[in-house]
C-alpha cells in the first residue's frame, strides 16, 4: 500500500505575491484541505538563507547575485513564511531548503522516510523551478509522484504547459486538484 505525502513547495509570501495567481493559490489550499481531511500528511517547503547568505556560492547562477548584492529583500521572515492562506498547523512540518529542489540542502528525505512516504503529491511555484527539480530528484529516489498541475504556476505559461503535458508524464502522474481529491474520497 502506498503512503502519500502532499508537498506544498515555495508557496511563501514573496513568491506567491510575485508568481502566484488567486486560482493557483485556491487550488493549492483545496489540496491541503483535502489532504488534512483524508489523513494525508502535508509538508510545506520554503526557500530561505541565513544572515549573510553563507549557503550561497558566488558561482551559483540562481542565487549568487543575491549574495553579491547582500540583498536580504525577499528573504526576511515575513517574505519566506508560508502564505497565510494555508494556516500551517503546529503538527505540520515546514522544511527549509537552500536550493531549487525541495531536497537540496534540506532534511526533506529524512522527514519523508520517517513518515513512511512512498508517494509524493507535488504543488508548487514555479513549475520550471522547485516542481521540476523536486520531481526529478524524487524520481531518482524511487518515490511515486503525482503533480497537481493546477496547483502549480510558472512565470511562463507555455513552459508550464510543456512541462505538465509533455515532460512530467514521463516520471509522474499529472492531474488536477479536483481529480486527486475525488480519488482520495473514492
Amino acid at each position: 500500500m502506498s503512503t502519500p505525502v502532499l508537498l506544498v513547495m515555495d508557496f511563501q509570501t514573496s513568491i506567491v505575491d510575485r508568481l502566484g495567481s488567486p486560482e493557483v493559490l485556491a487550488a493549492a489550499t483545496r489540496a491541503v484541505d483535502a489532504a488534512r481531511t483524508n489523513g494525508v500528511p502535508v509538508v510545506f517547503v520554503r526557500v530561505a538563507f541565513r544572515a549573510g547568505f553563507p549557503e550561497i556560492a558566488a558561482s551559483n547562477k540562481s542565487f549568487g547575485a543575491i549574495r553579491q548584492r547582500g540583498d536580504a529583500a525577499g528573504f526576511d521572515e515575513r517574505s519566506t513564511a508560508i502564505h497565510a492562506a494555508f494556516a500551517v498547523r503546529p503538527d505540520e512540518v515546514v522544511v527549509t531548503k537552500r536550493r531549487v529542489s525541495a531536497f537540496a540542502g534540506s532534511d526533506l528525505d529524512v522527514v519523508l522516510r520517517a513518515a513512511g512516504a512512498t508517494e509524493l503529491v507535488l504543488a508548487g511555484i514555479a513549475t520550471s523551478g522547485v516542481v521540476l527539480s523536486t520531481l526529478r530528484q524524487a524520481a531518482d529516489l524511487d518515490y511515486g509522484i503525482t503533480v497537481l498541475a493546477d496547483a502549480c504556476a510558472d512565470a511562463d505559461p507555455e513552459v508550464h504547459r510543456v512541462l505538465t503535458e509533455k515532460v512530467y508524464p514521463r516520471q509522474a502522474d499529472v492531474t488536477t486538484v479536483d481529480a486527486w481529491v475525488a480519488n482520495l474520497r473514492g
